[in-house]
């Protein structure tokens, strides 16, 4: 994969926990074109750490003293945004994965990930991708869709139903039916080739269509980009158009 950095990918590890922090940098240090250059152990030394030292990708863990892993990726985004952020989270369920998407971070891991998962999450947020590992996703999309979306005209009108097609429901933001079918299937979980497959369109077609909704919808990446499907049950019917 072409990650568009030359040379090794720098990465900076944050976490208050010692034996999780030595663990990460003692794999991080066994794969090929990585390379450590520093660690943090609370949410200010990650900031200053990332500042001082530039790395590609900080792997911010979201429970740290004097500075969480949250707040501490809305410093990084403000203050240095060329910096990916992946937040590493014990539990699949922790809510905090949220606040830490919306504060600016490329992905998120669970700390039980191996080698393999971290690497390829490494390369894509590097190359411009986010990363969402399916063990999290889950609780992600279930802990979104418990919140109603905003209401708005119309909505009397599609009382007691769901999803994009609702008689009286228009698509926000001005979405077509096909860009709101892509971006529940990105809802699902699946690449741009796998989505080309779907729909039978061509990838070409796929990336067009994605870059259109994720401008439309104002999100960043496909991280936000599932937020957004879920708060606005769109998600409901992504096979129809």
């Amino acid at each position: 994969m072409d990650t568009g950095v030359s040379g090794p990918i720098r990465v900076l590890v944050a976490d208050d926990q010692r034996v999780v922090r030595d663990g990460l940098v003692l794999l991080l240090g066994l794969l090929p074109q990585v390379e450590v250059v520093g660690t943090a152990a609370n949410g200010e030394e990650a900031v200053d750490q990332a500042t001082a030292q530039q790395p590609d990708v900080v792997l911010m863990d979201l429970r740290m003293p004097r500075c969480d892993g949250v707040e501490a990726t809305r410093r990084l985004r403000e203050q240095a945004p060329e910096i990916k952020v992946i937040v590493l989270t014990t539990y699949a369920d922790d809510r905090s994965v949220i606040e830490a998407l919306r504060a600016g971070a490329r992905g998120y891991l669970t700390k039980d990930a191996g080698a393999a998962e971290i690497r390829q999450a490494l390369q894509q947020v590097v190359g411009g991708q986010a990363v969402i590992d399916p063990a999290v996703q889950h609780h992600l999309v279930d802990a979104i869709a418990v919140a109603p979306p905003p209401a708005g005209p119309g909505d009397s009108q599609a009382a007691g139903t769901t999803g994009p097609e609702a008689p009286g429901r228009p698509l926000p933001d001005g979405l077509t039916p096909r860009e709101a079918e892509v971006l529940g299937l990105i809802a699902e979980g699946l690449s741009n080739a796998e989505i080309a497959s779907r729909l039978v369109v061509s990838e070409a077609t796929v990336k067009s269509h994605v870059n259109h909704l994720l401008a439309k919808i104002g999100a960043r990446d496909r991280a936000q980009a599932v937020s957004y499907a879920y708060r606005n049950g769109l998600v409901a019917s992504p096979h129809h158009q």
